[in-house]
């Protein structure tokens, strides 16, 4: 696995097109109440626009894709609508995962898994181990996971694994047991939906990411959409806790 570096610990290599993406998928049930639909219509319409996100992140060259798809905060939502929402997830892990796989993606889930059926929990790790060894975008998607919970779980496994003494504990450490050590920091957050919160998704990755929020629901958040995001991150000044005269200074003559 490669060890990446923290971005409050050493100050990362950055590119024009983000190597990592963030995105909160937001505004499903909005879009289908503007036309009079059910909210799970919004939801159905969400699962297209996460298709031509994937392809599109893919052909821009972005390395790694993290999509927040389920919250542990969502179980407080109707019944009927989590279970629509997991009903969906696995309808999508059944018929999608075998595209993924012949387009070069590899799958990675993430979150708390033990409030799954066993059924669900084999079958997403069939879809990861179908996956490893694809070396195209690494698509992550967040299934009941919270931030929180990220940073909790981590501290167990690092007691339970090394009894870590309290003045060994460093930030390079805990990072190594988050659920996202395989992956760098990611340099641009997208929220869609017109909400400007984090809403406990990625809250250790999240220290130097670049922030984009916008009003447009995530069913019609498309390719023109990804790019007026990359565009905006591309007009950034990232410093990583530097002047902009030192930025300046790196600059090649």
């Amino acid at each position: 696995m490669a060890i990446f570096s923290s971005s409050t610990q050493t100050v990362p290599t950055t590119a024009t097109t983000p190597r990592h993406i963030a995105i909160i998928m937001d505004g499903n049930g909005r879009w289908a109440k503007k036309r009079l639909l059910p909210r799970i219509a919004g939801h159905k319409r969400g699962m297209d626009a996460v298709r031509d996100i994937v392809k599109h992140a893919a052909t821009r060259g972005v390395g790694y894709l993290t999509l927040f798809a389920f919250s542990s905060e969502n179980w407080r939502r109707p019944a009927d609508e989590v279970s629509f929402l997991l009903g969906l997830f696995v309808e999508a892990l059944k018929y999608e995962v075998s595209k993924l796989h012949d387009n070069g993606i590899r799958l990675i889930m993430i979150g708390d898994r033990s409030r799954f059926d066993a059924a669900l929990r084999e079958q997403i790790m069939a879809a990861e181990a179908l996956t490893a060894a694809n070396t195209g975008l690494t698509l992550t998607i967040a299934v009941n996971y919270g931030g929180r919970w990220d940073v909790v779980q981590a501290m167990q496994r690092l007691l339970a694994e090394q009894g870590t003494q309290p003045a060994d504990l460093d930030e390079q450490t805990l990072a190594s047991y988050l659920s996202m050590a395989y992956a760098p920091e990611p340099d641009l957050f997208i929220r869609t939906g017109g909400e400007q919160r984090i809403s406990n998704f990625l809250l250790w990755q999240l220290a130097y990411t670049e922030l984009y929020f916008t009003d447009t629901l995530w069913p019609d958040f498309n390719a023109a959409a990804l790019d007026l995001a990359i565009t905006s991150y591309q007009q950034r000044e990232r410093r990583f806790g530097r002047t902009s005269d030192q930025l300046t200074s790196e600059v090649p003559s």
